[in-house]
């Protein structure tokens, strides 16, 4: 198990690490898999959180001027310094305790400055992979992190500096929702992004609306993944896995309503619960573990308390959906659950109409195509959507059906930063990576040259 202990500054302003310079509440900092305390995060006040825009606003001049070539050579000299600095990790040298993979992109477009406020899932390749696209369009940006993830936006941080970014370029608050609220107020922000609840996107939305700002957010998600009869099982089964317990279930674009036509849900049925039995939880370093500690005790609870709820309510469930404790003794005190099945599930139960952001997956039988659809639609959500079959006709009349801004036929959750990504309905609006993210972290300028004499109707 490799762990760490956290005592530096966790901002990152002018270059540096930083206290904040007006930072009064502090939060412990717990490392999922273990439950022990790695350090304190001091979170920003008004007064910090002004001193970082105006130090990226600094930076964003230098930036801005310099061509896509040179912000691209910079960028990919930072992706060295990950692939160097990865490789010391002593199980993975892909893995650290906060999340997964490092990844680059690369494109160039002049931008602006920029606030970007993150979940807490997956806290590294999102880093890079939606904040390298940012920077290489030209902005500079003041980052806040979850706060039970502050640690990887700073070590970032600082691999930009290494990499010979300005000064500023990429500034890090820690911080909860006031800090937030700081950031999304504060006049000199042009652009706001978020990823996270729907209920804190709502709150955001209308702050940005009193600056006229831009904003892109990316909520929450219950999709549904329809499994038609005619597909490859086996296939279908490794899908809706990949659709529910990835991340341990904390993927906003999960596919945890899993329609499954009645001709096959026996079938369906038996083989999901014996492979997701077989799924090995505990130490997320570990290359045979393929799940790890939910993201702290509290969301642990909540989750846990899904499954209770559900089982009031008439469902059935057919493994997991326990709090579990790992053969190490080191892990003893994690934040981990079983991945449970659902079974005898229904449209109107709690589990299937509320995300639940954890390692729950709902079964839900169904006989016609037609029905299937309007039964996935019938949700105030949008992200994602899915289906299975060998009759590619069917597949994208269905998906052309959804109302979900991105669908998967016979795969779930593979997603190329080559391709947009977002959703519709209250899941959020505007687009990640691929070429259709321009246009949201980019300010579209028009110029009329004449190079004869004006023609006046006067």
């Amino acid at each position: 198990m490799y762990t760490i202990d956290q005592e530096q500054p966790l901002n990152y302003r002018d270059g540096a690490r930083i206290q904040p310079c007006d930072g009064t509440h502090r939060e412990e900092v717990h490392e999922p898999a273990t439950g022990r305390v790695i350090g304190k995060c001091l979170f920003s006040g008004e007064e910090e959180v002004d001193r970082a825009v105006q130090n990226a606003h600094a930076a964003f001049k230098m930036w801005s001027q310099k061509s896509g070539l040179e912000r691209g050579r910079t960028l990919l000299q930072a992706a060295r310094i990950i692939q160097v600095s990865t490789s010391n990790c002593p199980e993975d040298p892909l893995r650290t305790p906060e999340g997964n993979r490092w990844g680059c992109v690369s494109g160039s477009v002049p931008g602006t400055t920029l606030s970007r406020l993150p979940a807490g899932n997956q806290p590294r390749p999102w880093l890079v992979v939606k904040n390298g696209l940012r920077l290489l369009r030209g902005n500079a940006m003041v980052f806040k992190p979850s706060p039970c993830t502050p640690i990887s936006a700073v070590m970032l941080s600082e691999i930009y500096s290494q990499a010979g970014v300005p000064r500023g370029l990429f500034n890090v608050v820690q911080g909860g929702a006031a800090t937030g609220q700081f950031l999304c107020q504060n006049p000199s922000v042009a652009k706001v992004s978020f990823t996270g609840s729907v209920s804190t996107g709502m709150k955001i939305m209308a702050m940005a609306s009193h600056g006229v700002k831009p904003v892109t957010l990316e909520l929450g998600g219950k999709s549904p993944l329809i499994i038609f009869s005619d597909c490859i099982l086996e296939n279908a089964v490794k899908g809706a896995l990949m659709a529910n317990f990835l991340t341990q279930g904390e993927v906003c674009s999960n596919g945890t309503r899993v329609f499954v036509q009645r001709d096959i849900l026996h079938a369906f049925t038996e083989e999901v619960v014996i492979q997701t039995q077989k799924i090995k939880i505990g130490d997320p370093l570990l290359h045979d573990t393929r799940m790890g500690a939910l993201i702290n005790q509290p969301h642990l609870k909540k989750v846990l308390s899904f499954v209770t709820q559900a089982k009031e309510q008439g469902a059935e469930v057919l493994c997991g959906g326990e709090a579990y404790v790992p053969d190490d003794p080191k892990l003893s005190s994690g934040f981990y659950m079983s991945p449970c099945v659902l079974g005898n599930c229904g449209d109107n139960m709690t589990c299937v109409k509320e995300e639940i952001f954890g390692p729950v997956m709902s079964i839900l039988p169904f006989d016609t195509e037609e029905e299937a659809l309007g039964r996935a639609n019938s949700t105030c959500f949008g992200l994602a959507g899915g289906v299975f079959t060998r009759d590619l006709q069917r597949a994208h009349r269905v998906v052309a059906g959804l109302q979900a801004g991105t669908c998967f036929i016979n795969n779930y959750n593979v997603i190329p930063v080559e391709l947009p990504f977002g959703g519709y309905k209250m899941s959020g609006f505007g687009r990640e990576n691929g070429t259709a993210a321009i246009a949201y972290y980019s300010q579209l300028k028009t110029v009329y040259v004449e190079m004869g004499n004006v023609e006046s109707v006067f």
